[in-house]
This record gives structure tokens, C-alpha cells and sequence, in this order.
């Protein structure tokens, strides 16, 4: 069994059942939810999420924007002009001239500006690893001033600590070698702006991305897409890094990526994740029993795993570093439903040698992912790049 950053554990005909597990889901869902007559399938919020929608037809228009057609508009694409020194200047206009940009020094970058309605299906992005903690992604919902999602790059898409490293889940997967997708529905109404603002003290060359989205009305119910990143160090008097607190409005709660470092020798997973949902103060409707359980495993995990829902894809425990570990959970199946607000905590705990729980004061950064009625309140302040820099 391997045990690395890059390590995944089973074989061959694990893979096998797992890739046919997903793909009878994926064929199956859609089809029993427009048997029940519960939604209709040509909306936009349903079209593609499964196979079992493909032979639908639908009114939605598919564009696409990256830094070959920067505005997505029809026809817009492969218009760059090589010059002499271009590796395409035989070639000529029409072929792979400007498939990147430079994302300069303490500057930000517009990705993406896009009239709506319509739903953003599909993002892909690489870039060199020096990006992932330093360079922050932030979406805008029709017209907002504050944005819904300001997540590090590496982290939005599961990559903690400034690593690299495969995760292989259905609404995020990475790929060898740091190829970043993201299959989150981000639906808007009125307007989209996707942005990355790179705070290094150098430009970044070779920034790859394209964003794939459909323009069509949308379901009256459909909620914006949100995700925000925290870090803390948690105190042994209260071991608690909050992962999510004062969000107002009606949504769902769909997804948690942790980046832990560890601070202390031995298990560090004995915590309890809590959902605190519509008024709950002191005691949580929702609380787990185990770090490890809440992200689908057990036992202290033992090795590591990327499962379509569930995952623990990084273990790193290299001589001279402090351990460092990334765990993730989408709640697409399950999803944390709110109609007034939400709080999410989890807790720090280990063992003490005479079996007792220890409290732990471990380095914790976390993504939370979802859905909510806008408009949303205002994020806490998003720690410099020095409070982000991994240890």
C-alpha cells in the first residue's frame, strides 16, 4: 500500500468497481428524479448531470472562455497573430499562438466576464505550484461588490499546503501533473466575474485556464455557489478551528477540504466535526465522531484514498518536515440543508499516554463549499500571503 503525498491505496480492481459504482450513479440519478416528475430535466440547474440526461435536448447555449478567446464570444477563438519568434509562426493565425498568460506581480488578472443567465460547468486551470498558496481566485455573482468564493488556488481545488498532488473526486479532480477541474454548477443570474490576483513579488508565466459555462434561463430555486478559506492555529484551552460561521440566508452546506498540519507527535484526527444549523448555540444538530469518520474512513485511516465523495489523498511525512495531511468531503448526496444560518466547527484532538484526549494546537486551514440565497455576509478578512505560506 502506498502511503505518500501522490499516494492512492488499492489496485486495479478496486478502480474497476469504483469507476462502475460512479457510473451506474451517474446514469441512474438523473433518470429517477425525472421520473418522479419533482424537476424538469431541461433545466439548466439539471441538464448534464449525469449520463442519464445526455440524450436530452436543451435551448442552452456552450461557450467557453481561456486565453485563446478571452471573452468567450462566438467565434472569438485562436484570433492571436504569431510574431517571428512565435514557435507557430509557420503556421500562421488560426493555430496555438496564445494558449497562456502571464499573471503579473502584485496585480490582478480578470478571468472571466460574462453576461447572464447562465451556469459555469466546468473550470480547468495549471499553473506552476508557487501559485497555489500565493495566488487567490475570487468569483462575482451579478454585480456584487464582495465575492462569493476567495479561496487560495491550490486549495479550491483540493491541493493543500502549496502542494501537488492527484485527487481523483467527482466535482474536483486533479491530474498528473497538476492539471486543476473543478465541476461545481455555479449558476448567476444577471452577471459573472471570475478573477485571480496574483500577490508574489514576481509575475507568474505559464498560467493556463479555460472555463467552460452554457448560457440559459435558470430554475427560480437555484442558489449561488460560495467558498471560503480559513486558517487558525487552535488553542489547547479550546482546540476548535472554525471552518465556517455567520452565514445569513437559506442555502446547503455541500462540501469540506482541510489542509492539516500536524504540531504534535502521534494520532491527530480524534475530533469531532459539528454543524450548528438555524439557532443552535451551545449543541449542534449535526455531530460527527471522529475526524477520520466524518471524511468517510476509520481507524486512523492508515493510508490514504480519492474516492468520488470522500478522501484523504495526501499524507506527507518526509524527514526534517512537520507532517501534513489533506482530507476532503463533498456533500453532493448528502448535502447540510440551513433556511437561517450555519456554523461549522471541528475539533483538534489526540491522545495523551494515560488514554485521555488530548487537545492539540495543530496548523489547520480549511475550504468551505455552498449554496445560499444572496445576498451573503461578509467574509472575514483574507490572512496576507505571509500568514498563508505553508510550514
Amino acid at each position: 500500500m502506498i502511503r505518500d503525498e501522490r499516494g492512492m491505496s488499492g489496485g486495479p480492481r478496486r478502480s474497476f468497481w469504483l469507476v462502475a459504482a460512479i457510473l451506474t450513479m451517474l446514469w441512474a440519478l438523473p433518470n429517477a428524479v425525472w421520473a418522479e416528475g419533482g424537476k424538469n430535466m431541461n433545466d439548466s440547474t439539471y441538464l448534464n448531470f449525469g449520463l442519464g440526461s445526455l440524450p436530452l435536448l436543451s435551448n442552452a447555449k456552450t461557450r467557453s472562455i481561456s486565453a485563446e478567446n478571452p471573452t468567450g464570444e462566438v467565434g472569438g477563438g485562436a484570433k492571436e497573430k504569431p510574431d517571428a519568434t512565435h514557435p507557430a509562426s509557420r503556421l500562421g493565425k488560426g493555430w496555438k499562438v496564445r494558449p497562456c498568460i502571464t499573471l503579473s506581480k502584485n496585480s490582478t488578472t480578470t478571468l472571466a466576464e460574462i453576461a447572464g443567465p447562465g451556469t459555469i460547468r466546468h473550470i480547468w486551470m495549471t499553473v506552476d505550484p508557487k501559485a497555489y498558496r500565493d495566488c487567490i481566485l475570487r468569483f462575482f455573482w451579478d454585480g456584487e461588490d464582495t465575492p462569493s468564493i476567495e479561496v487560495p488556488l491550490g486549495d479550491f481545488f483540493a491541493n493543500g499546503h502549496a502542494l501537488r498532488y492527484n485527487v481523483n473526486s467527482l466535482p474536483v479532480a486533479v491530474n498528473p501533473s497538476g492539471g486543476f477541474n473543478c465541476y461545481w454548477p455555479m449558476p448567476f443570474r444577471k452577471s459573472c466575474r471570475v478573477t485571480i490576483e496574483n500577490q508574489r513579488w514576481e509575475d507568474i508565466a505559464g498560467f493556463f485556464y479555460q472555463i467552460s459555462y452554457e448560457l440559459d434561463e435558470l430554475a427560480e430555486n437555484a442558489a449561488y455557489f460560495h467558498a471560503q478559506w480559513r486558517r487558525s492555529v487552535t488553542d489547547r484551552a479550546k482546540p476548535e478551528h472554525v471552518i465556517l460561521d455567520s452565514v445569513k440566508g437559506e442555502g446547503h452546506y455541500v462540501g469540506t477540504f482541510l489542509a492539516w498540519t500536524q504540531l504534535a507527535n502521534g494520532w491527530w484526527g480524534e475530533g469531532e466535526i459539528k454543524f450548528f444549523i438555524d439557532g443552535d448555540k451551545q449543541y449542534p444538530t449535526i455531530c460527527g465522531t471522529g475526524t477520520e469518520d466524518y471524511f468517510g474512513g476509520a481507524w486512523g485511516f492508515q493510508g490514504t484514498y480519492s474516492t468520488a465523495f470522500l478522501g484523504y489523498p495526501l499524507w506527507r511525512k518526509e524527514a526534517g518536515e512537520v507532517p501534513k495531511h489533506g482530507v476532503y468531503r463533498w456533500h453532493v448526496m448528502d448535502p447540510v440543508r440551513f433556511q437561517k444560518d450555519l456554523r461549522v466547527t471541528i475539533q483538534a484532538l489526540g491522545w495523551w499516554p494515560d488514554a485521555k484526549f488530548q487537545p492539540l494546537s495543530d496548523d489547520i486551514a480549511s475550504v468551505a463549499y455552498w449554496y445560499q440565497t444572496e445576498p451573503h455576509a461578509a467574509f472575514p478578512p483574507l490572512p496576507s500571503i505571509e500568514e498563508r505560506w505553508p510550514r
